[in-house]
């Protein structure tokens, strides 16, 4: 027994389902080396910081670079989403690079994620923007890092976070959630497979929560 909060297999297969129904869970597949643009050294050190935690919490593994492709997880800070199509080359990364951003600028959106996939499924690369207006600009550096990279060490639904954050407030300090870090040490399992269109998987990720009554 416990009084700890704990998510339901509905919850959890709700955390995976896109808007349009589709149910998709993917992890990483291969080590993580990251690296940040548009910011201080300073928090590009709180960034990698969190990104280590997680990887401490699920498992899973950090590296200086990927044999494929250099850096697999790039996170851009901007403060106008039109900076996108003014940085060298971003446009040989992201296709249809002017569209985004124009669909950015429409939504006055201030965070965008690109994902790409090995051959099995599994997350192979991570593309992070983030617009920093006067909502994120309020945000703890360290506050909007482990927000920003557990959103990166999934692929959640795009409407998972809409209603509630993934972090909880402990003082005037934010943590990652219990439940949600208890699904995602769950998620990295190696048991499990690192990609599934079934909603079944939830079962599955449920009964690895370790949080069961």
């Amino acid at each position: 027994m416990t009084d700890l909060p704990t998510l339901s297999p509905e919850a959890i297969e709700a955390l995976f389902t896109r808007a349009d129904g589709q149910f998709l869970f993917a992890r990483w597949g291969r080590p993580i080396a990251p690296v940040l643009f548009g910011v201080t050294d300073e928090t590009i050190g709180i960034f990698k910081g969190a990104i280590e935690a997680l990887c401490v919490l699920t498992g899973h593994k950090m590296a200086e670079t990927d044999p494929e492709l250099g850096a697999n997880m790039m996170v851009f800070f901007v403060r106008d989403w039109s900076e996108l199509t003014e940085t060298p080359n971003l446009d040989r990364l992201i296709p249809d690079l002017g569209p985004l951003t124009a669909r950015l600028q429409a939504a006055d959106a201030n965070q965008y994620r690109i994902f790409r996939f090995d051959e099995a499924g599994a997350i192979k690369a991570c593309f992070a923007f983030i617009r920093m207006d006067a909502q994120l600009a309020d945000v703890p550096a360290e506050t909007l890092a482990l927000n920003q990279m557990v959103q990166a060490l999934l692929l959640w639904s795009d409407t998972a976070f809409t209603g509630a954050s993934p972090l909880a407030m402990v003082g005037d300090r934010a943590v990652l959630r219990p439940d949600i870090a208890d699904l995602m040490r769950a998620a990295y399992d190696p048991v499990l497979p690192a990609m599934a269109q079934d909603a079944s998987h939830a079962l599955r990720l449920f009964a690895r929560t370790g949080r069961l009554q």
